[in-house]
């Protein structure tokens, strides 16, 4: 993880900064966990790009535990949100499943119907959707994490992290934007941390 500058909005509240259907619940009720337990009274948001989490571990060959990954990005923190955005197949039972088992696990998940393209192609981009989300916690974190590449959330980064708020980006290097990285605080590698995120052999 290698740390980056930041200007730091004044410490108002007293915490320390180091670091479609949409939703089922009201945006800003704070849910935690009760499987995740908070040492620390940093507040943390996590958000997940599903779609380019499912790129990067398919180069790396890996499945994700994603009990194990909600607890290493925690990292006993007090964690106020963890949003898993997808695209979906409304027909894809065994993907429904899935997202069920996610909303059961901690997650948040945000959801939009593939769309199809004329050439014959399926997408669903969700990257206005996060940084929508980032700006509407902004008032009630102190860190970001953010699991994505994307050179589309490079602004929403930016923006957030001049109201004060840490972020950190966790993604595959090989594939990531170079303009992303750069107005992150920190950012991860997720091939040198897969074996703390990955399902177990057996």
């Amino acid at each position: 993880m290698f740390p980056l500058s930041r200007p730091q909005r004044p410490n108002k509240l007293g915490f320390r900064f180091e670091q479609q259907r949409l939703f089922e619940q009201p945006r800003l009720k704070v849910v935690e966990n009760p499987n995740i337990s908070s040492d620390s009274q940093e507040r943390v948001a996590i958000f997940i790009d599903g779609s380019n989490l499912f790129s990067a571990t398919t180069h790396l060959n890996i499945k994700i535990d994603y009990i194990k990954l909600l607890h290493y990005l925690t990292r006993k923190r007090k964690l106020l949100r963890a949003y898993f955005y997808t695209s979906v197949d409304s027909r894809n039972k065994k993907q429904q499943n899935f997202l069920r088992w996610m909303r059961h696990s901690g997650y948040r998940v945000v959801t939009k119907e593939l769309i199809q393209h004329p050439d014959g192609s399926q997408k669903a981009n969700l990257e206005v959707e996060i940084a929508i989300d980032m700006l509407t916690l902004a008032k009630d974190c102190d860190t970001f994490v953010l699991l994505s590449g994307e050179e589309e959330l490079t602004y929403a980064v930016n923006a957030v992290s001049y109201q004060g708020i840490r972020v950190e980006v966790i993604s595959l290097g090989l594939t990531s934007s170079e303009s992303l990285l750069s107005v992150a605080d920190c950012y991860s590698d997720l091939e040198e941390i897969k074996q703390n995120i990955q399902l177990s052999a057996d």
